[in-house]
């Protein structure tokens, strides 16, 4: 997978894109049994309950002021979360958000969509918030997470029913340059929390046709994007990495895919850098 151009203005693309991603989310999940499985353990309703609380909660973290997330337990809990506990910040939601009318859940959901979109018009998408694990996100990459919290549930949801559920490299990429190296760019917090760090150094090149050229370096449990030698070079789909990142496809199958390749002097390094730079696996795919 050849380099290419870059998308220069992503955060034009999430605006423009968040939208769309909601209304075919929701135009999915009305027209899905509300009590099918999606995941392992979440129904369709559960599912479109967890993606609906996340935009909600975006609509008093993003204010102009900027505000605490409206549940206080959830506010508290939500400093100390590291990927690995996500699952249960997760329970804690949807024990709070109790609709599980898809119908109802879908109209609130575009309502904060819109709303979104309203509060940050005009904004400094580069100014941070505070995130999971005290961690810090441009008010570009929460907009861009939420973009892709729709492309991914939206695909469990598909997968379940057998539905289309095209995942365009436009509407995926922005996750990676505004969310995942927004937020190492700014503060990781305690979200990477894991095993004892290394002491090796590793540096791991991303390159995709549909995000801009970085290296991001883990070295003593920390992690920084820089430009320069890599030991690891990745070349792959938005998509592709999105679904990979977030468990719903194996490494393996998304190399056989060829969307995703690795390659460079040390390509062996690759998995001891994916252990600690990881993502929440926020729900168990069906079979997975």
């Amino acid at each position: 997978m050849a380099e290419g151009v870059v998308v220069v203005d992503q955060v034009g693309v999430v605006r423009e894109v968040l939208p769309g991603c909601a209304r075919r989310f929701a135009e999915l999940v009305v027209g899905a049994p509300p009590d099918a499985k999606a995941t392992a353990d979440w129904t369709v309703a559960d599912t479109a309950a967890h993606v609906a609380s996340i935009a909600t909660m975006y609509t008093s973290i993003l204010a102009p002021q900027g505000g605490p997330v409206p549940v206080k337990p959830l506010a508290e809990a939500v400093l100390k979360v590291t990927v690995d506990t996500v699952a249960d910040l997760n329970t804690m939601a949807l024990r709070h958000f109790t609709n599980r009318d898809t119908e109802s859940t879908t109209k609130g959901l575009r309502s904060d969509v819109d709303t979104i979109l309203q509060l940050t018009e005009g904004t400094d998408h580069d100014r941070t918030v505070p995130w999971l694990g005290d961690s810090r996100v441009p008010i570009g990459g929460v907009l861009a997470h939420l973009v892709n919290e729709l492309l991914v549930h939206g695909w469990d949801i598909a997968r379940a029913v057998r539905a289309p559920w095209p995942m365009p490299a436009r509407e995926a990429a922005p996750f990676f340059d505004l969310f995942v190296v927004g937020m190492i760019r700014n503060d990781t917090g305690l979200l990477l929390q894991g095993p004892p760090p290394s002491e090796r150094r590793i540096a791991v090149a991303f390159r995709s046709r549909h995000t801009a050229p970085v290296t991001l370096v883990l070295h003593r449990g920390q992690v920084s994007a820089e430009n320069g030698p890599a030991d690891v070079r990745v070349n792959f789909d938005p998509a592709t990495l999105n679904l990979m990142m977030f468990g719903r496809i194996s490494r393996a199958r998304a190399a056989l895919t060829g969307k995703l390749f690795v390659s460079g002097r040390r390509p062996w390094l690759l998995p001891e850098f994916l252990r600690t730079v990881r993502l929440p696996t926020n729900a168990k795919p069906l079979n997975g």
